[in-house]
């Protein structure tokens, strides 16, 4: 992010476009973000921010009450107490189990969106090692490709999708994700008492490899550090925290969690607190089935599912009072789109996030 420079005079103060250098400069204020020599993960630095964001919402209630993830399928839920106990609980028995689990070594992730997801890609980032999530619907080829692109050493799969590694070795082996052994790594009996990982993480360490889409040629793999992931949360949170506290805010997921728009947003809302509602995979029946259900107030969303959401009739079959707003990423959205979104949905309102 670059900031603004001193000599205000060389900066056009409507773009931001510095005629010296060529480069624009953001019009915000400049962010204060923790010393880039500071040992730091993105787990620590995101858990940090919901210790803080959470308890005003609580209203004096433990932190355990809060919910922070719902599977709208089966109504299962985690609260914000139990994801932080399992994502110890689950570094923990990581670095016993694969103790030569590294900052230099990839973990691939192939699993529809649940509960378990951003629990493993917390503890996963927290011992260093990076986070390599991928399409569970992709081809066998599509998958081997991104294993060849990735190089991880250890695989995390379901037994629906475990089949996609025939052709791939790991020399850490492969976790199924639904298998009991890795469950009780999520519940280990001495969690709470057991003593957070030492284990020294710097901001220019590796984090994850996220995949292209929208490119030519085969996907690409985008690395990305624990600063890179910090600066994004902390600009992200900066900016919801300056709008008035919506305590009563339903996120619901219908990005998958391996893409980064999803990834990203999964980690604001993580480190914001919010209550949030997870579809394992898209369907718009389900989707709206879902709003109405658990009251949402706000999702992320792709342009084409906003043209989906004015065009289809199904949409009237269901109680949508409860949406506020839609921030729309991953591609720019069409004036003519907003528009005509709007005229069905004027309570709604969209906000560009980039």
């Amino acid at each position: 992010m670059q900031t603004k420079n001193n000599d205000s005079r060389a900066i056009d103060p409507s773009s931001g476009f510095d005629r010296r250098t060529g480069i624009y400069h953001s019009l915000r204020p400049s962010l204060s973000l923790p010393p880039i020599d500071q040992p730091l993960s993105t787990t620590e630095f995101v858990l940090s921010l919901l210790r803080k964001s959470s308890p005003p919402a609580t209203a004096g209630k433990d932190i355990k009450a809060i919910t922070y993830l719902v599977k709208a399928s089966s109504g299962d839920s985690l609260t914000y107490g139990e994801l932080l106990l399992k994502v110890r609980s689950l570094a923990v028995s990581l670095r016993e189990r694969f103790p030569s689990l590294s900052s230099t070594n990839v973990a691939f992730i192939l699993s529809p969106a649940s509960l378990h997801v951003p629990v493993l890609y917390l503890a996963l980032m927290s011992i260093g090692a990076v986070v390599s999530p991928a399409n569970p619907i992709g081809s066998d080829s599509e998958v081997s490709h991104q294993v060849e692109v990735s190089k991880p050493v250890i695989a995390f799969a379901t037994s629906q999708t475990v089949h996609k590694f025939r052709s791939s070795s790991f020399p850490l082996g492969i976790v199924l994700m639904d298998s009991p052994e890795f469950l009780s790594w999520l519940t280990r009996s001495d969690s709470s008492s057991v003593k957070p990982i030492q284990v020294r993480v710097n901001q220019s360490d590796p984090a994850a490899i996220l995949y292209s889409s929208g490119t030519t040629g085969r996907v690409k793999g985008v690395l990305l550090t624990h600063r890179n992931l910090i600066a994004s949360t902390a600009v992200s949170h900066k900016r919801s925290l300056e709008d008035p506290v919506d305590y009563d805010r339903v996120g619901l997921f219908s990005l998958p969690l391996f893409h980064v728009f999803g990834f990203g947003m999964m980690i604001r809302a993580i480190s914001l607190g919010e209550k949030l509602v997870l579809l394992e995979r898209f369907e718009l029946g389900a989707m709206l089935k879902a709003v109405e259900k658990y009251k949402v107030t706000g999702m992320p969303v792709s342009p084409p599912l906003i043209v989906t959401l004015f065009k289809s009739e199904l949409t009237y079959k269901y109680d949508l009072r409860s949406l506020r707003s839609l921030g729309c990423g991953g591609a720019p959205l069409g004036k003519d789109v907003a528009e005509r979104f709007k005229q069905k949905f004027p309570d709604v309102e969209i906000i560009q996030v980039v």
